[in-house]
């Protein structure tokens, strides 16, 4: 008689509806599990569009373009906002790139990783900008209809994937000492929109800064004034976002804060354990 398979080597159940528990179990402990053994602590989030892409890979579209001998118009003006776009990308790098030295420069290791969605675009950018730092980043990935693959600038052993979106939200939401909102679309806005609700109803009780990087792009898609105007927010909600206009701005303003709320109370914390 065949020996039979045990249940959790069986791969068939693991893949049926009846083992969905198990399945949203492992997306949660297989993650725990690997954070742990990493020492990551916690992490700097970096949110945005997997559509825009790099300068070079911008520039190199709109020179293709120009070279065909009949030009199509509607593809170059695509292409050109492309390019325009693709200032977002580089701002992303230089900016995980700033975080990710500071955050290597404090005493304790692995604090305030750069985090993002491990796909292209803007996700891509701040795992790039992390390994220029010579730190390392982790990519939360989905499996998607089409396929988007991890890209190349995630740390090897922190690159995971994920099947369930609320899996890999609340890895993004429970390590995340701080946000930022590079532009992108709907998945952007819906991420956004989720951790923000999660602040604003005291659901998320730890200080995490909320920077909406450009407020030009930003107030054309969403009018936030708007919403404290006709009352559906009050000006104590409108402000737990912080519009940063540079690289620099939105720097020192996550810097400042991670360090007030954070690293300063650590050490005083330590100093009176010290005293004692």
């Amino acid at each position: 008689m065949k020996k039979p398979i045990k249940a959790y080597k069986d791969l068939a159940f693991l893949s049926s509806t009846d083992a969905r528990t198990i399945r949203l179990l492992a997306e949660y402990l297989e993650p725990q599990s690997r954070f742990k053994k990493h020492k990551i602590k916690d992490t700097i989030v970096f949110y945005g569009s997997a559509r825009i892409l790099s300068r070079k890979a911008a520039l190199a579209k709109v020179n293709r373009l120009k070279k065909h001998k009949k030009i199509n118009e509607e593809e170059l003006e695509k292409a050109m906002i492309d390019l325009e776009m693709s200032r977002y990308y580089e701002d992303t790098v230089k900016l995980s790139k700033m975080l990710t030295k500071w955050s290597m420069g404090i005493d304790e290791i692995h604090r305030f990783v750069v985090c993002s969605g491990g796909g292209p675009g803007i996700m891509e950018a701040s795992n790039r900008g992390a390994k220029l730092a010579g730190g390392k980043s982790i990519g939360l990935n989905i499996s998607l209809p089409f396929e988007q693959e991890s890209n190349p600038y995630i740390t090897e052993e922190l690159n995971f994937e994920f099947h369930y979106f609320f899996m890999r939200k609340f890895w993004f939401a429970y390590l995340a000492k701080a946000l930022i909102i590079m532009p992108g679309g709907y998945g952007t806005m819906d991420e956004l929109f989720e951790l923000l609700t999660l602040v604003q109803t005291e659901k998320i009780k730890k200080k995490m800064p909320i920077v909406i990087y450009d407020k030009k792009f930003w107030k054309d898609v969403i009018n936030f004034s708007g919403l404290s105007k006709k009352g559906m927010i009050d000006e104590k909600e409108e402000k737990l976002l912080y519009f940063a206009e540079t690289v620099e701005d939105a720097f020192e303003y996550v810097k400042s804060n991670l360090e007030k709320h954070y690293l300063n109370i650590e050490e005083s914390l330590f100093n009176i354990k010290k005293k004692k």
